[in-house]
């Protein structure tokens, strides 16, 4: 009897499956990453801090995973290494959520089929020929048992077609809410049909009250902490404890809260590797939430010392300074005055115009914005790190009128002194088309001109889209500016003091028409957005024209020191080639 026991539970042993292989160890043992993926190329090796949250992913008791992520820490390989693991082992419908299709198309041909291919597991299972049936494409992919959907948030009726049981987002903050909603809610949705889903969202944050950091204040909110050299107490490194002699941030180091011992960069990797994650919200259960910085990261580029020099490049510039303290420090960015002072604005004119240009201006920009019967234009000049707005006024016509594109041609072609010695002009201008009526005759005045940086420019709503994009239109280049991004980049200087300055030549209308709008949060089924709407009376011309020619400045590549040595030479830039007037413009 006591040997039958014996065989039946051998048996039993036989039956039940083996251990589940954790995910950070899979990742160890299974993944390996090509050259072009990794600067360390070969077998992973995860980074202490990197584990759990490889492990909470691959945990079938814990629902939802939150991670607030700086750059430099690996996030994108833990989620191309969840992807693999569950198509190789819990085969299920899999749908990556991401910003737009070039970031969807890139995560593909950069990432994941590199690193299948490289992977002795996951070789194969990702293929175009993988799936029988012949409907893989790029961003779908079909296997034994499941299907990998890679789908762009601005394109939500690619989520209504699709259920799936695991859902990954990357850069969430970086989505814009669509007609229908909020699009992370809208792929939440699409996992309601499974008990045992699992929803993984991350991202660099933006703002204060955006979508990752508003996720993570339901989690169980953990943090990486570290212990002391000297005391042994753990502390989590934050960017108020890290300092530097004056003048020397390259020496930068941190300083324990507890015991006030400053400790130096090469006891950092040792530090981080004896940390772990600390919960502090442990009743929270089924919800994991990491926030990790590049403090900590092992990476060259991420040393305190370096740190602290981009910190000290940027801090004079709010733009510079929001994009160090998401993307390093893994923090949202607190906006200033939801209103501009236009009193406060006009009391900061200096004197100083186009009959005056500053020293310190190297460049010139011009942003045009089209009216039916005139053209309103602001002409800005660009220092290394400031701003100058130099002239403002209007080129009086109809839009189809031949008249109003001579003289604005003429505007442009205008050389002025400038103190060093020599002289300066236009070097770049955005004139606006987005009306359809002004459209073709905007892109005849461009299209000829683009070799002296005169282009056909757009606005385009959404707080995360990058100041200006390259786009055309039958061949004939068109800018999109991210009007909403610009704006509020406007808004963060003139709040923040003087990285923007006034001429005493610009007329009172330039400062009416600067502060005609306000920023605001508007909320769609409990979901913030920011958007910037009109104050009732108010005309927008000046404002719309400085967003173009603080934008225009990214047409200009381009090397300052040698534009610098330019304008103190007293020879005259030479004059733009002459431009064929065509008939077509008096049509």
């Amino acid at each position: 009897m006591e040997t039958l026991d014996r065989v039946a539970r051998n048996a039993m042993q036989t039956l039940r499956p083996p251990p589940r292989l954790r995910l950070s160890d899979w990742i160890e043992s299974e993944l390996r990453l090509p050259a072009g993926v990794s600067a360390t190329p070969g077998p992973v090796h995860l980074w202490p801090f990197q584990r759990a949250i490889a492990d909470s992913i691959g945990d079938p008791a814990t629902e939802r995973v939150t991670v607030v992520k700086s750059v430099r820490v690996g996030y994108s390989t833990l989620l191309s290494a969840a992807i693999g693991s569950y198509i190789a082992n819990e085969p299920s419908p899999i749908l990556l959520l991401m910003p737009t299709e070039a970031d969807c198309r890139d995560v593909v041909v950069s990432d994941l089929e590199p690193i299948f291919e490289s992977s002795l597991p996951l070789r194969g299972l990702l293929s175009a020929e993988a799936d029988e049936t012949g409907r893989n494409t790029l961003l779908s992919r079909r296997f034994p048992g499941g299907s990998l959907k890679i789908v762009p948030s601005r394109a939500p009726r690619n989520l209504r077609r699709h259920n799936v049981r695991i859902l990954l987002c990357d850069e969430v903050d970086g989505m814009e809410n669509t007609a229908e909603g909020d699009p992370l809610l809208l792929a939440e949705r699409r996992t309601l049909s499974f008990p045992n889903r699992k929803i993984v969202v991350g991202s660099t944050p933006v703002f204060e009250d955006g979508r990752v950091l508003s996720a993570y204040a339901l989690s169980d909110m953990r943090i990486y902490e570290c212990p002391c050299p000297y005391c042994g107490m753990l502390s989590e490194i934050v960017w108020k404890d890290i300092v530097w002699p004056e003048g020397e941030p390259q020496k930068a180091e941190w300083r324990c809260p507890s015991c006030s011992n400053t400790v130096p960069e090469r006891l950092k990797a040792e530090m981080v590797a004896n940390g772990g994650w600390r919960a502090t919200r442990p009743e929270v259960i089924g919800h994991h939430g990491y926030k990790l910085n590049a403090l900590i990261s092992p990476h060259v580029n991420a040393s305190w010392g370096r740190l602290a020099q981009e910190f000290v490049a940027a801090k004079g510039n709010p733009d510079n300074l929001r994009v160090f303290v998401n993307t390093y420090l893994a923090e949202g960015w607190r906006d200033g005055g939801e209103e501009l002072d236009e009193d406060g604005l006009r009391s900061r004119t200096e004197p100083f115009g186009l009959r005056a240009i500053p020293e310190d201006v190297i460049l010139v920009t011009c942003g045009v914005d089209m009216q039916d019967n005139w053209a309103d234009f602001v002409i800005t000049g660009h220092g290394r790190t400031e701003t100058f707005v130099l002239a403002s006024g209007q080129i009086h016509g109809r839009y189809d009128s031949a008249d109003l594109w001579l003289e604005l041609d003429d505007l442009l072609k205008t050389t002025w002194p400038h103190p060093r010695g020599g002289r300066i002009k236009v070097d770049a201008a955005l004139v606006d088309s987005g009306d359809g009526e002004h459209q073709p005759h905007v892109y005849a005045f461009a299209r000829p001109r683009f070799n002296r940086r005169i282009a056909a420019s757009k606005g385009m709503a959404g707080f995360s889209r990058p100041f200006l994009e390259r786009s055309s239109v039958k061949g004939t280049p068109v800018f999109v500016v991210g009007s909403d991004s610009m704006k509020n980049s406007i808004f963060n200087r003139l709040s923040a003091g003087g990285s923007i300055r006034f001429s005493a030549d610009l007329p009172a209308k330039f400062f009416e028409e600067l502060v005609s709008e306000r920023r605001v949060v508007k909320y769609t089924r409990g979901q913030p957005s920011r958007a910037f709407e009109r104050i009732p009376g108010r005309r927008a011309e000046s404002l719309d024209a400085l967003v173009y020619a603080i934008a225009a400045r990214g047409l200009i590549n381009a090397d300052l020191d040698r534009r610098e040595a330019e304008l103190s030479t007293p020879a005259a830039p030479q004059r733009p080639p002459a431009v064929i007037r065509s008939a077509w413009l008096d049509r």
